[in-house]
């Protein structure tokens, strides 16, 4: 027999059936269950601490899961099992590959919080849920999906350089629920360069099928209307640098502003453009034009304040520290280069093709097969007259010896306590994962007034297992 107590199961949602039961106490009779004791004692444990017990490694994830949503407190078992809390950058390791349907290698990836994956490859987009047990597949329209951002964990924005328009498809049955597209003056299509989002808003970069125009439009991401427009550009004459559409949006909460970038190659090498775009005034209010060993890669820490780039030409990381900007047009003297500064001006490229992200208070940098990890050193004391002084970044190799090299990487991507990476030529998607640690109990410090004792009854070895609530007084 196993007992709990009333306030134990209304830590659960309200709308979980443990809640229902807990509600129902005032009720004289015993309750009916037609389900697992055993699996009922895991899930039970789980509501009292937030963690799964050491016992639930006997049993199949799947049946947990099913379980739980019997039970309705799924959410109970991803914040146990993927929650971004648990993200440990050192910590992490190659723990098993997920493969693809079909031939074509990944061209796109995209993530929810809880570590829901989706990844384009070819004219398909395959969805792994939050356990990445499940998968399903659905075809789009497009020939190869060059953008993807995971709207919520069955719906994602997705687009092509060939194809024009924004689509919003249900990843579970492949309906697109809507197309958003730019009407630019040419009265041409208008393809997708780059997809980003904040808590409330959806950005597209969007470049005319002629080539010689570009914009970012800003969504409502519940409605997926037109909010606004910015960083409208055209191209004149041999002025190729006055409209470089942005290939990368990414959002800054701190500061309420979207990064845009973008570069392209020339004669006279690759030249590129960052500027920071404050959406309540539709202006840029910082911009840095990239010509010395422009950015291969960029992104933004948040948590770091800070622009992050891997040169093209030298293959080096670098910075630019986001609580020093002024406003206006930024100096390529504001980056500090992380690696050695006699290769910025290489001609061989050593960064093309390298990848850069960040996550949490951690970049993450791929040269070829591997994964470099840029993390802070926090020098001295923090006072704030401190905060602003030169800042220290390590450099750290990933994973295990055994998990090292292999192909060139081409996506990186971060979901729960996961990093997810594709390479060329592999139809295929790497899971490096952090340890699962336990989290503290749901609510604490509440006085328990009741008890509820569990009974199960074998009638025989045929028949099914009944579980029965039994509420007592004390």
């Amino acid at each position: 027999m196993l007992a709990t107590t009333k306030q134990t199961l209304t830590l659960a949602d309200t709308n979980s059936l443990f809640y229902q039961l807990a509600a129902e106490s005032t009720q004289p009779g015993p309750r009916f269950i037609d389900r697992d004791p055993d699996l009922f004692s895991i899930l039970l444990s789980l509501l009292r601490t937030g963690n799964l017990p050491s016992k639930a490694r006997a049993f199949d994830l799947q049946d947990l899961i099913e379980e739980s949503k019997f039970y309705k407190v799924e959410s109970l078992l991803i914040n146990s099992l993927s929650n971004p809390s648990q993200f440990e950058a050192f910590n992490l390791e190659r723990s098993q590959l997920l493969p693809l349907n079909g031939r074509d290698t990944p061209s796109a990836v995209a993530t929810t919080p809880f570590g829901t994956l989706h990844v384009a490859h070819g004219s398909k987009i395959t969805s792994f849920d939050w356990s990445l047990r499940r998968k399903s597949t659905i075809l789009t329209q497009f020939t190869a999906v060059d953008s993807l951002l995971a709207v919520s964990p069955n719906l994602a924005a997705a687009g092509a350089t060939d194809f024009s328009g924004l689509q919003i498809l249900d990843l579970e049955t492949g309906f697109v629920r809507k197309t958003l597209n730019w009407e630019n003056v040419t009265k041409s299509g208008s393809m997708v360069q780059a997809i980003g989002a904040s808590r409330d808003l959806l950005f597209s970069s969007f470049e005319s099928g002629r080539r010689n125009s570009n914009s970012i439009m800003v969504y409502d991401l519940n409605t997926f209307s037109p909010v606004a427009e910015i960083g409208h550009g055209e191209i004149f004459g041999a002025d190729l640098d006055s409209a470089i559409p942005a290939t990368k949006l990414e959002w800054v909460e701190s500061l309420g502003v979207v990064m845009a970038s973008g570069s392209h190659s020339g004669l006279s090498g690759v030249s590129g453009n960052v500027k920071l775009w404050d959406l309540r005034s539709g202006s840029a209010v910082w911009e840095l034009k990239e010509k010395v060993d422009c950015f291969a890669d960029i992104t933004v820490s948040d948590s770091l304040s800070m622009i992050v780039k891997v040169g093209v030409n030298s293959g080096e990381v670098s910075y630019v520290d986001l609580r020093k900007l002024g406003g206006g047009m930024g100096s390529s003297d504001q980056w500090v280069c992380l690696g050695d500064k006699r290769k910025l001006m290489n001609v061989k490229k050593e960064g093309a093709g390298c990848k850069i992200e960040a996550h949490g208070n951690q970049v993450f940098c791929s040269k070829g097969g591997d994964i470099e990890l840029w993390s802070e050193v926090v020098m001295g004391s923090r006072r704030s007259e401190d905060l602003l002084q030169d800042r220290v970044l390590r450099k750290n190799l990933m994973g295990r010896v055994k998990d090292m090299g292999g192909a060139r990487i081409t996506n990186l991507a971060f979901g729960g306590n996961k990093m997810f990476v594709t390479r060329k030529d592999q139809q295929s998607v790497e899971v490096w994962q952090s340890s699962v640690r336990g989290l503290t109990a749901l609510r604490t410090g509440k006085h328990q007034t009741g008890a509820i004792d569990l009974m199960v009854l074998y009638r025989s070895q045929f028949q099914i297992l009944v579980c029965m609530l039994l509420l007592c007084y004390v």
